[in-house]
């Protein structure tokens, strides 16, 4: 088996057969063994009678557990070492996959990046995309042209390494990108087009928004941790280092506990960004 290919579908019936034939064509043009693994997060619709039809390897999910957890369960269910993702909904083009399954000998990861002449992006969702990708850039140390795309070629082996940290929801994309790359895995991103999806959304905004920020935080703190801690002291050290400052000059040219609290707290901070970044350096001989 060359490659397993998991489509992880929640209420997807209007775009799971067309994804499924797509990947089936691009498959059988690409010439090596393959197969199918549509994995049915609970779906309340049609979707899993239709991607039965297809012949296809059904997984099913007997509640909606998260996108990650699909996904999950599909790489346990994979036959081969070479594991392609693609969502249900058809924004992703199925043809994609052998050009990207191409360079699996050289790297541990290929995403499809949405950097392609057509790439459909909702406006509302650009400035969170923006900061958070600016995020990741300053965690990973260097620039991430599409965190989370939802199209990529990866070793199952390099997931079951990270299975214990990947979440169940939608940012278990955007975690596996930041732990390939801050374990030094070879990455690449190779330009893709990006289509307005099939049916409906199965995001939340502000729900999601603050899970994918909690996820870089705590990503952060897994690999890297004086990446959190030394900007937070830093600059808790210069806060109350400049109100201690203003306090003197003026008169009763008193200290106060306010100013010291801060100081120290930014003191604690970097006290203990050393400490963890002494644990992870020990535990990584």
């Amino acid at each position: 088996m060359k490659a397993s290919v998991i489509i992880p579908a929640y209420n997807e019936e209007e775009g799971i057969q067309s994804v499924v034939r797509g990947t089936q064509k691009a498959l059988e043009a690409w010439g090596d063994a393959f197969e199918i693994i549509v994995v049915d997060d609970g779906s309340t619709d049609e979707t899993a009678e239709k991607a039965r039809k297809l012949g296809v390897r059904l997984v099913g999910h007997e509640e909606n557990l998260g996108y990650g957890r699909a996904i999950k369960s599909g790489i346990s269910q994979a036959n081969s070492e070479n594991i392609v993702i693609i969502d249900a909904d058809g924004t992703y083009s199925p043809s994609d996959i052998p050009r990207l399954l191409n360079f699996m000998a050289e790297y541990d990861m290929i995403v499809g990046a949405r950097l392609g002449k057509f790439v459909k992006v909702s406006i509302f969702r650009r400035p969170a995309k923006w900061l958070f990708s600016k995020l990741a850039n300053y965690i990973a140390g260097r620039k991430i042209p599409d965190l989370n795309s939802g199209l990529r070629v990866f070793k199952k082996s390099t997931a079951m390494e990270f299975l214990h940290i990947l979440p169940d929801g939608f940012s278990f994309t955007a975690t596996l990108t930041l732990a390939v790359l801050a374990s030094g895995g070879r990455v690449k991103y190779e330009p893709i087009n990006y289509q307005s999806r099939v049916g409906k959304s199965k995001i939340r905004p502000l729900r999601d928004t603050l899970n994918f920020f909690s996820l870089l935080v705590r990503t952060a703190m897994y690999f890297n941790p004086l990446k959190v801690f030394l900007p937070v002291g830093l600059a808790l050290l210069l806060v109350g280092t400049c109100l201690a400052i203003y306090q003197v000059a003026r008169p009763p040219r008193n200290v106060t506990d306010v100013a010291l609290l801060i100081f120290f707290t930014g003191l604690h901070f970097l006290a203990l960004g050393l400490l963890a970044d002494l644990i992870l350096r020990r535990g990584a001989k």
